[in-house]
């Protein structure tokens, strides 16, 4: 058990010591080192370590994967893609052991820096100013927390925001319908009978969503000045925080009966995060 928790905690996973279904499919991926096997495009697509160690040199040698996920999705193939075409590879867009050896070589001189997909979630920054009016926001609840995010609907609503509200209690169906209905932002929040007002951004050891994270700190501010309430701003890789292609936040809170007691206040916080975080202001 002891062992379990390590690996979840250094995985940015919920601590539990129960070999969940999450917790088995990060040992899985765990196991890949890049080498191991071909990386191409598949249905559905490929996962694990051995694709974040891909993204990763990709993105220090200038060629954009998106965020490092460790899917094998499309934007992968195009980031290997051009790589090849650039190293004067057969451009197929799979990564075998050719176009592992051309990357041995430029990775040397690539350093560690932070890489493309960084720089761009800082540019993001400067281009995210806008206003709620017209956003396509997804909130989505587990567990007893539907007079929260119907409250918050609404507050997003009365700002112009169009707003879908999920109550699937799966988390990869919530961040699929996010990802098809092509949210500006997607907030989960998850009940829990323990003390804590957590607030959770998509964060791996060689990659953060900035946006998240700025978006995680506005609420945490807002839940503090209109709740009194100190939040903890952590970066995880749970698993729709990783599917979600937007900015995302998963919120963990409870006593269930005092945040529903407080809903009220918790949605107009949250609105108001939302609305500094699309605003641009003090960014």
């Amino acid at each position: 058990m002891d062992a379990v928790r390590e690996f979840q905690r250094a995985r940015g996973l919920f601590v539990t010591g129960v070999c969940d279904e999450h917790t088995w499919s990060a040992l899985v991926e765990a196991s890949w080192e890049l080498g191991d096997r071909p990386l191409f495009l598949t249905s559905p697509n490929l996962r694990g370590d051995d694709v974040i160690q891909l993204q990763t040199r990709l993105a220090r040698l200038g060629f954009d994967c998106g965020r490092v996920d460790g899917i094998f999705g499309p934007r992968a193939v195009h980031a290997v893609t051009a790589f090849q075409d650039e190293a004067g590879l057969v451009a197929d867009g799979v990564c075998g052991p050719k176009t592992l050896q051309a990357l041995s070589v430029l990775a040397d001189h690539s350093g560690s820096g932070p890489g493309v997909a960084m720089i761009r979630e800082h540019e993001g920054l400067r281009d995210h100013a806008g206003s709620v009016a017209g956003a396509r926001i997804v909130v989505g609840q587990f567990g007893a927390l539907g007079s929260v995010v119907r409250l918050l609907a609404r507050d997003l609503r009365d700002r112009g925001a169009s707003v879908i509200v999920l109550d699937e209690p799966d988390p990869l169906a919530q961040a699929e319908t996010a990802n098809q209905f092509g949210a500006t932002i997607y907030l989960a929040f998850e009940a829990t009978e323990q003390a804590r007002l957590d607030i959770h951004f998509y964060q791996v050891p060689s990659f953060e969503s900035v946006r998240g994270h700025l978006l995680a700190d506005r609420m945490a501010e807002a839940v503090a000045d209109r709740l009194g309430r100190t939040a903890t701003v952590q970066g995880m890789r749970l698993p729709v925080l990783r599917e979600t292609r937007m900015p995302a936040l998963h919120v963990v809170l409870g006593p269930v009966h005092e945040f529903t007691d407080q809903a009220r206040e918790l949605a107009w916080a949250t609105a108001a995060a939302v609305q500094s975080w699309i605003s641009g202001r003090a960014s």
